[in-house]
């Protein structure tokens, strides 16, 4: 759904403060929905953000563009990424297949200079269309904690909840 579930939210701006200690970053956030990330990260360690939304509704009704420096409409697994520093695949995973999942997260690790993170129901969630968005179905709504380490490569840090994982890979 354009709006998620919060946990795992401090955990990855936490980790993004941290990475951009030394110099602010440039933060792709793929599927931003209601623009919960660039709401949550604007700020010392983030000084632009650039979203890739595929349902182009979204972008006027939550106002995308107030929040991002940069929207970019399209599918995430047929765009071009602009160069950043962190890539956060958040709560996108779910809504292809797993092939497209992993082939987009391999994109986002060959686009992010520093870290990926993936944010991902880890229980049963299955959901359907929303506010005409067909883009938000689950299409696969049985990932866990096991499968999501077994399947996305190069996962180092992790934190779990009772419903979402959150996981970073280094990148450089």
């Amino acid at each position: 759904m354009p709006q998620s579930s919060a946990e795992g939210k401090d955990w990855i701006r936490e980790r993004i403060a941290e990475l951009g200690r030394e110099a602010p970053l440039t933060v792709l956030d793929i599927g931003p929905g209601v623009g919960t990330y660039a709401k949550l990260l604007r700020g010392p360690a983030v000084d632009h953000l650039i979203g890739v939304e595929i349902y182009e509704p979204y972008v006027h009704t939550y106002r995308l563009r107030e929040y991002y420096d940069e929207v970019i409409v399209g599918d995430a697994r047929e765009v071009t990424f602009p160069a950043a520093d962190v890539v956060i695949l958040g709560d996108v995973a779910e809504h292809m297949s797993r092939e497209d999942a992993l082939a987009l997260w391999a994109k986002a690790a060959a686009a992010a200079r520093r870290a990926v993170y993936l944010s991902i129901p880890i229980v049963h969630y299955p959901q359907g269309e929303i506010e005409g968005n067909c883009h938000e179905v689950h299409v696969v709504d049985d990932w866990n904690h096991d499968t999501v380490r077994a399947a996305f490569t190069g996962i180092g840090e992790f934190w779990t909840g009772t419903e979402v994982g959150v996981y970073e890979r280094l990148t450089g």
